[in-house]
């Protein structure tokens, strides 16, 4: 059974369900599949407890003061306000709270008990069989876009068109080739890479051949995602300062000439960029590329999960270093927490690279001592902790600014805390004596005050 078809049956919104799964820290793995497919417990879950989701979807749909939401759970009026904040920092400027904000969330972060709900889905799924770690809200707003792909009634209830291209944008190592592998896997498209060498004009067997000739053979094919790097780059803006290879001018022209056409032949063309300010206009123009998703560094939560996944990852119980990590409750998320603080604005790469080096100095650790109770102190942590942080380099936080300055201008409402807290991660790195330029919260062209 699909999430709509659950939700329409129990009459409670796909929204309020998926804010629900959010809210209650829910492993997205027990709830639903990558293409919406509701698994057995929060089926069982859901149909038991229509009246509690009920009651849920009409407190999110209020727009509700402070003292509302204490009084409704029952919780002081100051622990409550420090919950908000610290969740989803959205306030109305009268006072009341957007309809986002539930008093059920709130509740059970203050420590509510709504064991009722946990009590249907067992033991947690380990980080090893996971689709993905955190992400929710990402993978939510993901689906949203898609939707109508999944669900053909949009389009002739609503007249919203299925995108003919997608930006992913974000820092390097941010995974933004993982998310355009997982829109393709969502909507059940097959996922083919633009290489290179594809663009401007070659020779096959003897035989000239340029991009145009790629892109018809592909349209040919059924049901394709085009996945194609370094989208800013290709895609950029023609200016008088600034050269722009001929084949990228050329790739420009065949996209803007076939992509009318994309959405007919069942072809999605999903763009990677570090930056969306320098790509030209009438690439960005409706009906082409006007669909822009933000891929972020990991924050704190996240940051802990994707180290513990990669110390785990594939080791058997009995492997020395499960051993050794175990005897250091290094198997849980909360041992990581201390070190994943310490890396404000690191990517998903620089984090694999953490544990690529904290591993090996383990097993050197161990094949001097020979002891499998050896203890993974801060020296040890703190050494692979700089080498990973080698590539955290001036020139990647001037990436991280810049990101932050293209998602408050393209996706402000949809990621306020992320926004909010990496731009707090960033501050930490500026130097006192000479401050990094402020990046204010202004959008939609409005002007930076503090420029």
């Amino acid at each position: 059974m699909k999430l709509i078809e659950l939700a329409k049956e129990l009459n409670v919104s796909v929204e309020a369900i998926k804010q629900f799964i959010q809210d209650f820290d829910l492993e997205l793995g027990v709830c639903i599949s990558t293409n919406f497919e509701v698994k057995k417990d929060f089926e069982k879950f859901a149909r038991e407890n229509i009246e509690f989701l009920r009651s849920y979807e009409k407190d999110l749909e209020k727009t509700k003061t402070l003292e509302q939401i204490a009084e409704t759970i029952n919780q002081p009026k100051e622990k409550v306000e420090k919950a908000i904040k610290e969740s989803n920092p959205n306030i109305f400027d009268n006072g009341f709270f957007k309809s986002s904000i539930s008093s059920y969330g709130i509740d059970n972060k203050l420590g509510g008990n709504y064991q009722f709900v946990y009590d249907y889905f067992g033991h947690k799924t380990s980080l090893q069989h996971r689709d993905f770690i955190g992400y929710r809200d990402l993978f939510f707003y993901i689906s949203n876009i898609l939707e109508p792909f999944l669900n053909p009634q949009q389009i002739k209830d609503w007249g919203i068109n299925k995108p003919a291209g997608i930006i992913l944008y974000g820092p390097p190592g941010s995974g933004k080739i993982f998310w355009a592998n997982k829109i393709a896997e969502i909507i059940g498209y097959k996922f083919k890479e633009v290489k290179k060498h594809y663009l401007g004009t070659s020779f096959v067997d003897g035989n000239k051949t340029d991009f145009n000739d790629f892109l018809s053979t592909i349209m040919k094919e059924d049901k394709v995602l085009m996945f194609l790097e370094d989208f800013d780059e290709i895609m950029m803006a023609r200016k008088a300062e600034k050269d722009i290879a001929s084949c990228n001018l050329e790739t420009q022209e065949v996209i803007l000439h076939y992509i009318g056409k994309f959405e007919q032949e069942k072809l999605l063309m999903v763009g990677s960029a570090n930056t969306v300010s320098e790509i030209d206009e009438e690439i960005l123009a409706p009906g082409r590329f006007d669909v822009m998703i933000p891929v972020f560094p990991p924050n704190l939560a996240e940051r802990s999960e994707i180290i513990l996944y990669a110390m785990t990852k594939d080791l058997d119980e009995d492997s020395l270093l499960f051993k050794i990590l175990k005897h250091n409750k290094a198997d849980k998320i909360p041992f990581w927490h201390g070190v994943s603080s310490q890396m404000k604005t690191f990517s998903n790469t620089m984090l694999i690279d953490f544990t690529q080096s904290l591993k090996k100095r383990i097993k050197n650790l161990y094949q001097r001592t020979r002891n499998e109770n050896l203890k993974i102190d801060q020296t040890i942590l703190n050494a692979a902790l700089r080498d990973s942080a080698g590539k955290l380099t001036e020139e990647y936080l001037d990436q991280i600014a810049r990101f932050l300055e293209d998602v408050i201008i393209n996706n402000f409402d949809q990621f306020q805390y992320r926004i909010q807290s990496l731009k707090t991660e960033l501050d930490a790195y500026k130097v006192v004596e000479e401050p990094r330029r402020a990046i204010g919260f202004h959008h939609n062209g409005e002007e930076d005050s503090q420029g």
